[in-house]
């Protein structure tokens, strides 16, 4: 089995059964994952506040959603997270493609890349690095927060977790909107 398909057998055992997400190149193992696998159910959502809005859906519909973006997505979900899984405590797991994270990458991820944390702070979910050593407890302990506590946890892993690709060095950020 590849790291991708180890990553969504990892969430399907904690309980997340719903997929949804923007298609991007940080997430181009993944993707090509749910693609081979139609059973998964993954819906293509054109913007990351529209994959919200879709999380939010199956929630209300008995689902445990999962949604995929890279980080400059995350600013753009921003209302979507603050006006309606925060108002409405949707639970989601977030899966976030960090780029710019060090300075490193291109350089229109910069910006986005150093003020991600920031982002995230500001809608008040708090979160934690896992890396693929501990990658499976952090899935678990991240499903554990949503089922437990009313608050928000989030967590990242470097891109080697769940990519068949080289490693890059860009990041992914793992995050649950607030239960």
């Amino acid at each position: 089995m590849n790291r991708s398909a180890t990553f969504i057998e990892m969430l399907r055992e904690a309980g997340f059964d719903f997929f949804t997400g923007v298609p991007d190149s940080t997430f181009q193992p993944l993707l090509a994952e749910f693609s081979s696998r139609p059973d998964l159910g993954y819906v293509t959502a054109v913007s990351e506040n529209v994959a919200v809005g879709i999380a939010t859906g199956s929630y209300l519909g008995g689902r445990r959603p999962v949604v995929f973006m890279q980080n400059s997505g995350l600013a753009l979900a921003m209302n979507a997270l603050g006006s309606l899984a925060a108002i409405y405590r949707i639970p989601m797991l977030l899966v976030i493609g960090w780029r710019g994270h060090d300075g490193s990458d291109s350089p229109e991820h910069a910006l986005l890349g150093a003020a991600t944390t920031a982002l995230l702070d500001a809608l008040r979910l708090p979160f934690f690095v896992p890396d693929a050593e501990s990658l499976v407890s952090d899935v678990a302990r991240a499903a554990q927060t949503l089922d437990t506590q009313p608050g928000r946890a989030r967590s990242s892993a470097g891109r080697e977790w769940c990519a068949d690709a080289p490693l890059r060095r860009h990041r992914r950020r793992v995050v649950e909107a607030q239960r």
